[in-house]
């Protein structure tokens, strides 16, 4: 297969599919999701017969325990994709809708509409049911996509598209719609983040390394984010209570996500009585605790904390603890070492709460709330595609809404400018 061709082949088609799929009605890209979802349920024997075979070559090819689990469609996997998308086709439709009319001196009307971005480039990583999730979110929000899944899920990914592609056909849309890379050549991906002649956006979904592959050589704009280096910051003004929930919920609740908290600061009036009580309870978890000095005069177990600590994200029971001294050492560590994911204040003291709001330079900064709760679905967008840490369009979780832009539309009766 000539890659260069074959990419640009769908690229051509993704972009023609476009045009048909940002003018088709709301009810036709619901009926395409509904009807993806019913091929879903019929193709179940299907899908899992593909997904033995990339699990077979993955042992063979080395795959850890927690890839292969990734890469597992269980029978409750498939349960859930078939119920995302009918969640997505129940979310209201971002496309076309007006606001912020004003009328102007001139009395022409001007405000703005709501409209797809085009193209949408997905580059990912074993689980299968990722493609399901991007094809709904992209098609829902009036894109067409291009998605390009891990080698690992070859086969499991195109049993996916052979549903995908009953779902659009049976809505009258173009089956080019949506289209799932058919080879495991990488070569592919540094096609598909260089033709912006036919890919309006890239979203990257995996590892560091894959993202910053793609962030530095991609000649199309990238939605996404590197690190999820999240910290919780207990002010003098906690609630103890409050505090050991948040905290330690935001580090337990799931050690391998991008929104589990990394960096716990504690303010240094309240260090000597809290600390004790949190290493208690992280230790009931077996968390290993990594220090700095004052966190290890009050606590000697504690491992001692290096600089490089401060900008890790372990994804693992692993946590950062540093004293700090007051809210202005807190907002100024968090804005050093923060990946601009998620960051938490732990306070009774609105003041304090609404400058951390304020300073704190992250896509979601949250007050008394676990970080775990940064997240599409938690924050009511339905689902998400992913999070976003840019500063430009998209940012925090990124759902419908994310994978749109708009436009300035303007109503006149004949006016003309004098």
């Amino acid at each position: 297969m000539e890659i260069a061709a074959y990419m640009a082949e769908l690229g051509e088609q993704a972009r023609a599919a476009a045009t048909l799929v940002a003018r088709s009605t709301t009810a036709m890209r619901n009926q395409a999701l509904l009807a993806t979802a019913e091929a879903l349920d019929a193709a179940r024997d299907e899908l899992t017969m593909a997904n033995i075979k990339d699990l077979d070559k993955g042992r063979e090819n080395g795959l850890d325990p927690a890839m292969l689990d990734r890469l597992e469609l269980t029978p409750a996997r498939i349960d859930t994709m078939i119920e995302g998308l009918r969640q997505v086709a129940s979310l209201p439709d971002p496309i076309g809708e007006i606001t912020d009319m004003t009328y102007r001196p001139s009395g022409i009307q001007v405000g703005r509409m709501r409209v797809p971005l085009g193209v949408i480039g997905i580059i990912y990583e074993s689980r299968p049911n990722v493609t399901v999730e991007a094809a709904s979110l992209c098609l829902k929000s009036g894109n067409a996509a291009i998605l390009r899944g891990g080698s690992e899920s070859i086969h499991s990914n195109q049993a996916v598209a052979a549903c995908l592609a009953r779902g659009l056909a049976e809505a009258g849309l173009p089956e080019t719609s949506v289209q799932v890379v058919k080879t495991t050549d990488r070569a592919a991906v540094g096609e598909l983040i260089t033709i912006p002649q036919y890919v309006d956006v890239i979203v990257p979904r995996g590892g560091k390394g894959l993202i910053e592959r793609i962030s530095a050589d991609a000649r199309v704009p990238v939605i996404k984010h590197l690190d999820g280096i999240c910290h919780v910051y207990i002010d003098s003004h906690a609630d103890p209570e409050k505090a050991l929930a948040v905290a330690v919920n935001a580090k337990t609740q799931r050690y391998g996500t991008c929104n589990t908290m990394e960096t716990l600061l504690v303010d240094e009036e309240i260090a000597a009585d809290l600390l004790p009580l949190l290493a208690e309870a992280f230790s009931a978890k077996d968390v290993e605790l990594r220090g700095c000095p004052a966190t290890q005069a009050i606590l000697p177990q504690v491992v001692a904390a290096t600089e490089a600590d401060w900008s890790e994200e372990y994804l693992a029971p692993i946590l950062a603890v540093k004293v700090v001294a007051g809210l202005d050492a807190a907002i100024a560590h968090i804005n050093r070492y923060s990946s601009q994911h998620t960051d938490c204040i732990v306070t009774e003291n609105f003041t304090r709460a609404r400058r951390f709001l304020t300073e704190v330079d992250s896509s979601s900064v949250m007050v008394n709330a676990s970080t775990r709760f940064a997240d599409g679905f938690e924050y009511g967008l339905g689902a998400e595609i992913g999070i976003s840490t840019d500063k430009i369009h998209a940012r925090g979780p990124v759902g419908l809404e994310g994978l749109t832009s708009q436009k300035y539309v303007v109503f006149g009766d004949g006016h003309i400018r004098t």
